[in-house]
């Protein structure tokens, strides 16, 4: 019986995800040289997005896809463990080989992390909070939805599937289920002034305000003007 290596899961997980970005007609870019954190580029809504792709496991009982994140190897000073930031990456594509089905999630769901569960199926004791569902990451929705918030930008303003951070002065888009994984990271952002807004499946639901405005910025004092002296003429 042939097993995949980690090697071969890896190549297989990324010609899944450039073969299922490429039936929806998304351009692939692909990096010359493999020092980078990126696996591929997608150009989704006229924006290039850095793609690490990983490969997903079902769990024994069928209702979980698991993928491994993080990384580590050993080394002469020990066992070195390492993980994504959002600065590296901005989107992962996870191919289940079992399912044949492919996911797209935001880097900022996945930063720091080293293992991420997509469920498939309810929880046996109804849990619903802290849950990463398999289908609202579901490769072609993804993609479905951020052509949608790129295209309506001035309306909704938002940069990736969960979340977006602006700089013009709108309000920071974040998706309902990044907003309940992080909920205390969303309230301290909302407490240091910034405005959010919480979307379900690419709909304003809610927008968040700080309770106590922040404080403006001291303005710089001018210092006065010279008293003006008349000139005298010396003859």
């Amino acid at each position: 019986m042939f097993v995949l290596t980690n090697q071969v899961k890896g190549a297989v997980a990324e010609q899944a995800i450039v073969l299922a970005a490429t039936k929806l007609r998304v351009p692939v870019w692909k990096p010359v040289a493999e020092q980078g954190r990126a696996d591929l580029v997608l150009e989704i809504g006229e924006r290039l997005w850095r793609v690490q792709c990983k490969w997903g496991r079902l769990s024994p009982q069928r209702d979980v896809v698991i993928a491994k994140i993080g990384g580590s190897w050993l080394s002469p000073n020990g066992y070195v463990s390492r993980t994504y930031t959002e600065d590296e990456v901005d989107l992962f594509g996870i191919y289940c080989g079992d399912l044949d089905r492919c996911f797209l999630l935001p880097a900022s769901l996945l930063a720091g992390k080293h293992e991420i569960w997509l469920r498939r199926t309810p929880t046996r004791n109804g849990q619903k909070s802290c849950i990463t569902l398999a289908d609202d990451f579901d490769f072609e929705g993804a993609v479905a939805q951020l052509e949608e918030r790129l295209a309506g930008s001035q309306k909704v303003r938002g940069s990736s599937p969960l979340s977006s951070t602006s700089s013009d002065g709108s309000p920071t888009t974040v998706g309902c289920d990044d907003f309940r994984i992080r909920f205390s990271y969303w309230l301290d952002r909302v407490a240091t002034g910034d405005e959010v807004l919480v979307t379900r499946r690419g709909k304003p639901r809610i927008r968040l305000s700080p309770a106590i405005p922040p404080e403006p910025a001291p303005r710089a004092l001018t210092p006065p003007a010279e008293p003006h002296t008349p000139r005298t003429d010396p003859r």
